[in-house]
């Protein structure tokens, strides 16, 4: 089988290279009693979109540091009792997406708030304040910064507030609530099953954000990890303070998070991905410790991966799809 990373049998046991910072935990800590600190306003407004049998808003919240946070939110309009609820995450740069994409989960009874991730291609609010690079790169975003004060923290924090919005809602039953996405969505599906542990069940597709230095190392600083090569570039280009910078970086290392998850995991990796090398991605799969299932893809990259939305739809209505390697 062509190879663009380690064999199988050697991803099924690897753990990682990047630096895990030695108050990690504390810093998490820290950081979810900020978010449970913040009033998070809600605000429900009808969209101008509306079909028959599911009513759609525009929901707003305010996140940490004061920033308001917009998320799509389809309900069904009739429900006789709490139903189970969806948070979606999108790619990176992008948007909540179309209102038809929430409708099949919609029409079967669940509710679906789909976020848009502060500073990227929809409607949040991203407040700034932070100390160099504004440029391009939302991971070296605060790098040069306080480590507080690194954006893919806050919008960590946004999935997880989000995630409590969507407990709180009186038609969601919260033994029901379940996340998904793909690429960076679906690192942000690990984010706030971790920082949101009543998350039931997760189905992250090929995730981003895990293990900046194997990506490094790899030479795939390209693509969505360009920015690596960019900070080092502008900011150290001799590299002078690698050490600290990827040490920095796995504060946001979601590897490291993804040892807090709880939830059923249902997670998908394509063995050509150049994009997200799979073995970043089994980096963060081999320190979960909740019940996991990993379906590979020996032949599929960073692409569309065929019937991994229906079997997501699938273990979201029932428990896990049938046996799968690993």
């Amino acid at each position: 089988m062509p190879l663009v990373d380690m064999p199988l049998k050697e991803l099924n046991e690897y753990k990682g290279i990047n630096p895990r910072p030695a108050d990690f935990d504390a810093y998490w800590d820290r950081a979810i009693k900020e978010m449970r600190a913040v009033d998070p306003q809600v605000e429900l407004v009808p969209s101008s979109f509306q079909t028959p049998g599911i009513e759609c808003f525009d929901l707003y919240f305010t996140g940490v540091r004061g920033a308001r946070i917009h998320a799509k939110y389809a309900r069904p309009k009739i429900s006789t009792a709490p139903h189970p609820a969806v948070v979606l995450f999108h790619g990176y740069t992008g948007n909540a997406g179309d209102w038809s994409e929430k409708l099949a989960y919609a029409s079967l009874g669940f509710s679906v708030l789909a976020m848009d991730c502060r500073g990227q291609g929809g409607m949040s609010e991203d407040t700034g304040h932070v100390k160099g690079n504004t440029h391009h790169g939302h991971i070296i975003r605060g790098l040069d910064d306080h480590p507080d004060n690194l954006l893919f923290r806050h919008i960590y924090l946004d999935t997880a507030q989000l995630a409590g919005i969507a407990l709180s809602l009186p038609e969601v039953d919260p033994e029901r609530i379940y996340a998904a996405g793909g690429s960076q969505g679906g690192g942000l599906t690990l984010a706030c099953a971790a920082l949101e542990p009543r998350i039931k069940k997760l189905a992250p597709v090929f995730p981003f954000l895990c293990d900046y230095k194997r990506t490094w190392e790899m030479d795939l600083a390209k693509d969505a990890y360009q920015e690596l090569r960019t900070y080092f570039r502008f900011f150290d280009p001799l590299h002078e303070r690698e050490d600290e910078v990827f040490e920095k970086l796995g504060y946001i290392d979601l590897q490291f998070l993804s040892e807090r998850i709880r939830g059923d995991v249902l997670m998908f990796v394509g063995l050509m991905d150049t994009v997200c090398p799979p073995s970043t991605q089994f980096a963060a799969y081999n320190k979960m410790t909740a019940p996991k299932q990993l379906v590979i893809y020996p032949d599929y990259g960073h692409e569309h991966i065929p019937c991994a939305t229906d079997r997501t739809m699938q273990f979201f209505l029932s428990g896990f799809p049938e046996k799968q390697k690993k």
